[in-house]
């Protein structure tokens, strides 16, 4: 609605209740809503009925209090529309959903999914970290001829994950799936949550087996190792223990650090996850001054998992999600450890640019209304 000049709020506009949650006197609080909204709305102006509507309505995260611990703490933070509305809280953090499917493939043939050569489906995008760790453990342990692989199309709509023939995507050979969401209503025909991938199929079964990246990566390096020629070991056994505290770290802080950071939807939320992942990678940056991997001269399973982060980091990272403290390439161990992981035979076939910039910038259009991808930057290690 169009209104001939600024919004005009009365003091009585703002419940008490809402001004009591601010550290500013009422009138100050009223004073700085019309600031706000006529210094933003330019020509297209909200008459106080209209306004009153959006903030009674909880689909409208328009305004949401945020208040310091300090009474000298008068900033009010403007919430952003959720990327996902359903994985947010209340206080604006993004709590990312628990995997559905989380069954096994063993060396057992009485099991409901032996390990069989060409039994198992991978489905995976390029642009997903997560994914992307799955295809770097099946490329590691030279099981190409037993794993087969399918990538969807990067860029993802309302219909979620899609098969569509393109430039490092394609049709699903499989089951001619035209969506990822097919495969999991014919797993479970009451799944309403997210599909995500990696997805690993059985086709025999017709179902999905698992969608965890952390189980598929532990299945290929067990049940499924002795169908490839590899030896690389990525969950050793002597440092188990450890290798699991330092994932978590890294999980925690890093690989849902930087969603968390990109998918918050108020500033504390924002500045707390982003304030937790410089300080994860400042740690990272002094523990490989000591070695060239996390535990030692040789990769693990935890070294890839941080891989899949740094690769993204200063292409999308960087500015997508406002991580923008210092990038990848200001750390020098951290930049030693991405650039060497990334030359070991197997990986650059695994990693595609373009999928990962066009994923990020034109499916989040959320955060990125315009969804212009961006041409840079320029990155040495390539």
């Amino acid at each position: 609605m169009r209104v001939p000049g600024p919004i005009d709020f009365p003091a009585e506009f703002f419940p008490l209740p809402l001004a009591s949650r601010f550290h500013v006197p009422f009138v100050d609080l009223t004073e700085r809503f019309r600031n706000i909204f006529n210094s933003n709305l330019r020509d297209d102006r909200l008459s106080s009925p209209d306004l009153s509507g959006m903030l009674n309505d909880a689909r409208t995260p328009l305004i949401r209090p945020c208040f310091g611990t300090a009474a000298s703490d008068t900033r009010i933070d403007m919430a952003t529309r959720p990327q996902f509305p359903e994985e947010q809280s209340e206080t604006g953090d993004f709590e990312r959903q628990e995997d559905a499917f989380r069954s096994w493939v063993e060396d057992d043939q009485n099991s409901p999914h032996p390990v069989s050569p060409g039994r198992y489906h991978l489905y995976i995008s390029l642009a997903c970290p997560w994914a992307h760790r799955t295809l770097i453990a099946r490329n590691l342990k030279a099981l190409e001829s037993a794993v087969g692989v399918t990538v969807v199309d990067p860029v993802r709509d309302e219909r979620g994950w899609a098969f569509r023939d393109g430039p490092g995507h394609s049709s699903d050979p499989v089951n001619g799936f035209q969506f990822l969401s097919e495969a999991y209503r014919a797993t479970d025909p009451d799944f309403n949550q997210r599909v995500t991938v990696p997805v690993l199929w059985d086709k025999e079964k017709k179902i999905i087996v698992n969608n965890s990246e952390d189980d598929i990566c532990r299945m290929f390096d067990g049940p499924f190792s002795p169908l490839g020629t590899a030896t690389v070991d990525l969950f050793p056994e002597n440092i188990e223990a450890e290798h699991a505290r330092v994932s978590q770290f890294i999980y925690e802080n890093i690989n849902n650090g930087v969603y968390r950071a990109g998918f918050a939807s108020t500033q504390h939320a924002y500045e707390k996850a982003s304030r937790a992942l410089f300080a994860a990678l400042d740690e990272l940056e002094t523990r490989l001054s000591q070695s060239p991997c996390l535990f030692g001269a040789q990769p693990v399973e935890a070294d890839w998992r941080l891989f899949c982060t740094l690769i993204r980091f200063d292409a999308v990272y960087h500015t997508h999600f406002k991580c923008n403290l210092r990038r990848i390439i200001d750390y020098p161990n951290l930049q030693t450890h991405l650039t060497t992981l990334y030359h070991l035979p197997g990986i650059p076939q695994t990693v595609n640019f373009d999928h990962i910039k066009r994923h990020y910038f034109i499916t989040h259009n959320d955060i990125n209304p315009t969804r212009i991808v961006p041409i840079g930057p320029t990155l040495s290690f390539l």
